[in-house]
């Protein structure tokens, strides 16, 4: 029996697809997207109207879980045939049966995270692809699913930690590095598109290369190690060429990161650092499990900024963790006042069904939960205010956002010290001179003339 297939003469069929969760769900989101327009499928954002809709998931914390699971329920309302991908569709529910099945029985597939394959496999079964794939047509770099001017390169999958409050781990498994040639071949082909900015991503960038123990690889004939300082310095080569930038997310303060400050006080990469803290007291970050043990995090900090005076330091914090006391938690904000971390997120803690976390004594009441988030926003965002001070007076380069009728009347763009999206923005007033345009990814020169909340305020020169 041959595989059935639509003829050249009729439309493409269409899938429905939708991306929850994080930067490294969202590029399992563009290789799955690519890979239909490689097979000649056209690709929509509503559900009325596809051929079938794919839904990739986030299952880390229930409010996650709970979007995935309606937005799930709504494409089956509204269209009926749903192919489900993501963390979510890893998750059993009690019994070891797969949770998304037994909450929606209906779907016509589920895979975990990183299953291109499968779900294409899965597409196939249920919309055959066209006959004559227009391959030419998809661009080298694949889709993306970010503004044309930035994008994120994952380096690799999964993560060797079994931190208590996290089922990353049963849901994408172990670490797996990507070889280091794939990878900057994948940088040189989104800087040859155009892009600006590239957001280096994974669960835990400072481990690449620990799985395949730094093992050689090659890239444009010549030997390069499997090792983040190696990438990261490859990684600003490449992006010198382009006048880009290179930004570095999730980023665990292992000694070894110290190798790599003096790159960004040269500026090969930003001087900038996404550190995942998470605590600050020994004890919670104990119960935690958390790879790194705090009490050295304070001299590592000044230690990098001895190396680099202008690095920015990025962070996520959990409030109110099972058996976290009053004096632990004041720990933190003093933490935040001695480290003077840049920007920094807060999460009330959430029990995450299959976490280990769920089984530790001293479970912290809700309202007591969100108290602590929101003193510690409070402690977060002055320092921040502070930080930020620094800035007035100063010229820096900005790379633009946005910027209606070539910026006549102003723009937002960000600093090196503003990752998209989780950080400030810069905003733009018109320009004084006349013959002064901005451009939506493209870098302009601007004056800080003032700082607001977690904002800039600049002068295009």
């Amino acid at each position: 029996m041959t595989e059935p297939h639509i003829s050249s003469g009729a439309a493409a069929p269409k899938v429905g697809f939708v991306s929850l969760g994080c930067p490294k769900a969202l590029t399992d989101s563009e290789l799955i997207l690519t890979q239909l327009s490689a097979e000649g499928y056209q690709t929509s954002k509503t559900f009325d109207g596809a051929d079938l809709v794919i839904v990739n998931t986030c299952g880390f914390i229930d409010d996650a879980v709970k979007e995935s699971l309606d937005t799930i329920g709504e494409a089956l309302a509204e269209n009926g045939k749903v192919i489900v991908t993501g963390c979510l569709g890893a998750r059993q529910a009690e019994g070891g049966h797969n949770l998304v099945e037994s909450i929606h029985p209906a779907v016509l597939a589920v895979t975990g995270p990183h299953a291109t394959h499968e779900v294409m496999e899965a597409v196939h079964k249920h919309l055959p692809k066209p006959h004559d794939p227009f391959v030419d047509l998809v661009p080298a770099q694949g889709i993306k699913l970010t503004p044309r001017h930035y994008a994120y390169l994952k380096i690799s999958e999964g993560c060797n930690h079994r931190c208590t409050f996290c089922i990353i781990p049963s849901m994408r498994g172990d670490l797996v590095s990507r070889p280091v040639g794939d990878v900057l071949g994948e940088a040189r082909r989104l800087f040859e598109a155009g892009v600006k900015e590239l957001l280096v991503v994974s669960q835990d960038t400072s481990a690449y290369g620990v799985d395949v123990k730094y093992r050689t690889g090659f890239w444009d004939g010549k030997p390069v190690k499997t090792r983040m300082l190696d990438l990261v310095r490859e990684l600003g080569e490449l992006a010198k060429g382009f006048g880009a930038w290179v930004r570095l997310h999730y980023v665990y303060p292992y000694p070894h990161v110290d190798e790599v400050l003096p790159l960004m006080a040269e500026g090969l990469v930003l001087p900038y650092l996404d550190v995942p803290f998470q605590h600050s007291h020994p004890d919670v970050l104990r119960r935690m499990k958390r790879p790194a043990s705090g009490e050295k995090n304070i001299e590592r900090l000044q230690r990098w900024r001895e190396l680099c005076p202008d690095l920015v330091i990025r962070s996520t914090f959990i409030a109110g963790f099972p058996g976290e006391t009053e004096a632990e938690f004041q720990h933190l904000l003093d933490f935040m006042e001695e480290a003077q971390i840049d920007r920094a997120g807060c999460f009330a803690y959430s029990p995450v069904a299959g976490a280990a976390a769920n089984d530790i004594p001293g479970a912290v009441p809700d309202a007591l939960r969100e108290e602590r988030r929101a003193r510690f926003m409070a402690v977060a965002e002055r320092v921040s205010a502070q930080r930020l001070q620094r800035y007035v007076g100063a010229t820096m380069q900005v790379l633009v956002d946005s910027a209606p009728g070539m910026g006549k009347k102003g723009g937002v763009g960000r600093s090196y010290a503003d990752a998209p999206e989780i950080d400030g923005v810069v905003r733009l007033l018109p320009p004084q001179k006349i013959s002064k345009t901005l451009k939506m990814g493209e870098f302009t020169k601007a004056r800080i003339v003032a700082a607001e909340g977690h904002d800039l305020l600049a002068l295009p020169i």
